[in-house]
Formats: structure tokens, sequence, C-alpha cells
């Protein structure tokens, strides 16, 4: 019954910050709604019994955050005195997704234990010889194996969204367009003009 409403729990802040990530039209909070929300994945990995990609989750995907919270203040070209000076407005909702950290943590705290299959799979890896490389390879690519795709799609995702983001159609900027280079004719690609002598263009 625990594991059943922490689940609930993760899965509706999870769905709730992806979609303040998106509505929030100020790029600081929609950065801390991204980090909640990798957070809220995180721990419905752990549930599943996917620890290990629980923590790749948050170490790699948080990191990467801090990343694209670099690239945002670049691009917007945001001074780190006026980040300061929005420091009070800014506090509210990160106190309020700190909270809600420090609350999923204590409910994971109380209701997680160690999946039957993970206690099988330190038992063979502490009894074989194999390298640890192997041996966690063997363990994703055969009991993860759909959770390691998952992920991998999430980050496509978030790949082509960068992509379409970054190169969106901006007024007064020249663009090269590939396909009408190439299907330009010869007529339109060499233009001849007739040059009177001693005179230039």
């Amino acid at each position: 019954m625990i594991a059943t409403l922490v689940f609930y729990m993760f899965a509706l802040f999870c769905i709730i910050s992806g979609v303040m990530v998106v509505t929030s039209r100020n790029p600081v909070h929609s950065v801390l709604f991204l980090i909640l929300a990798f957070f809220n994945a995180s721990g419905l990995f752990v549930l599943a019994g996917a620890e290990f990609l629980a923590m790749l989750l948050v170490i790699v995907y948080v990191g990467a955050v801090a990343v694209l919270f670099l690239f945002v203040v670049m691009m917007l070209d945001i001074t780190v005195a006026e980040l300061k000076q929005g420091f009070q407005t800014y506090l509210p909702i990160g106190a309020a997704v700190g909270l809600v950290f420090l609350a999923e943590i204590a409910f994971v705290g109380l209701s997680w234990t160690m999946a039957p299959s993970a206690q099988s799979n330190i038992q063979a890896a502490t009894q074989a010889d194999g390298q640890n490389t192997v041996l966690l390879g063997h363990i994703i690519y055969t009991d993860y194996l759909y959770m390691f795709q998952a992920a991998g799609l999430v980050l496509l995702v978030a790949m082509i969204g960068a992509i379409v983001l970054t190169h969106r159609k901006r007024t007064g900027v020249k663009k090269q367009v590939i396909a009408k280079q190439l299907a330009r004719s010869a007529k339109q690609s060499v233009e001849l003009k007739k040059v009177e002598t001693g005179r230039g263009i």
C-alpha cells in the first residue's frame, strides 16, 4: 500500500513538474522544475528496482541541467548580478522544490527495499570472477533492458527539442538553406555582366 502511494506521488510530481518546465516563462524556474522532474523519474526507477538507472539519472542528467542552465544564461545574456538581485523572487519556488525533495527522500527511505532480482545479481557478482563492467553490462542489458532503452529515448527527445529551439527563425538573420542551394540551376547560380572597357561594375 505504501509503495503504491509513493509511486503515484512520484508520478504526479513528475507530470506536474514536466508541465511546469514547458509553461514557465522564467528560464530559472524551468530549470528548477526540470531538476524536480528528473528526481521524480529516478524515484520511479527506484520503485521499479532499477537502482543503478536511478542514480545514473540523477548524477548525469542533473549535471546536464547545470550545463543547460549555463547555456540559458549565455543565450539570454543574463548577468550574474541580475540573478543575485532576483534571488528573493526565486526563493519561494526553490524552497518548494527543496521541500518536495525532502518529502520524497523521506518516503523512499521508509518504503525502500532491495528487489529480489538485485539481491540475486549481487550474489552472482560476488561469486563470479568476471570484471565489474562485464557484470554490470550483463545486468543492464538483461534485467533492465527496457528501462535502459527508455532512458535513451528520453535523451533523444531532449536532444531533438534542444536542436529545434536553437534553430528557430529570427528576423534579420540570414540562414543557409541547403535544399535551395542544391535546387538552383546554372542560370541562377552564375550571373554574367557585360563590363565596359576601363570601367568597373
